[in-house]
């Protein structure tokens, strides 16, 4: 049991970085993503051609590569980053273009006729956005977001390449140093518990969305 709790305890302080750069990411991913879906929907053509290729060059190569390229390639041009803002800045840009596609089909999918009826009370297009499409949207997204989310969890796994002491990479080095698998499984049992509470939280707010709809 000593054995075990030595484990955990590092662990617990290596989910510490894991949960950090969940969070910073999501709260600086979202609102990005919904602004980034604004202008890819926009009537400025450049704007929107400039969204387009920000979303097909972060959907189209591998979420590692964009870190190596963030932590590796931007000190060659002068832009060094510490460990932790390196990250957070490849993984925001990813995420954010997952967001950015997830909320443009939401928004595309609300009735044209909404636009037109807010048009006629005489509401300007930021306020048919703000009070009548993007609620609604945001309960037409929740499954996406949701699984996008879980995605984030899981793939926070990443930053190892970093050298950064994140959860995973506190179970490898205990791993390698006490050539004991048990890290592996402590560490697929934080994941499925911090998996666990996300799809709870998204269920629910799916379920009181729905009530709405009755």
């Amino acid at each position: 049991m000593e054995k075990i709790i030595g484990m955990v305890m590092p662990m617990l302080d290596g989910s510490g970085i894991t949960l950090q750069i969940f969070f910073i990411t999501l709260a600086l991913s979202l609102p990005l993503g919904l602004l980034v879906a604004l202008a890819r929907i926009s009537g400025i053509r450049p704007l929107r051609f400039a969204m387009e290729v920000y979303i097909w060059l972060m959907r189209g190569t591998p979420l590692m590569l964009q870190l190596l390229f963030v932590y590796f390639a931007l000190p060659m041009v002068g832009i060094l980053l510490p460990d932790l803002a390196a990250a957070l800045l490849a993984f925001t840009l990813n995420y954010a273009a997952y967001f950015a596609e997830i909320f443009r089909s939401g928004i595309q999918s609300i009735e044209r006729g909404q636009y037109e009826a807010a048009k006629t009370l005489g509401m300007t297009y930021i306020q048919t956005m703000r009070r009548i499409i993007i609620p609604q949207m945001l309960k037409r997204v929740l499954p996406p977001i949701s699984n996008e989310t879980i995605n984030l969890v899981k793939d926070t796994s990443l930053i190892y390449i970093l050298a950064m002491n994140d959860l995973l990479r506190v179970a490898r080095t205990i791993v390698q140093r006490e050539f004991d698998m048990t890290p592996f499984v402590i560490a697929g049992v934080f994941y499925l518990a911090m998996t666990f509470v996300l799809t709870w939280l998204f269920n629910t707010l799916e379920a009181r969305y729905a009530k709405y709809d009755e």
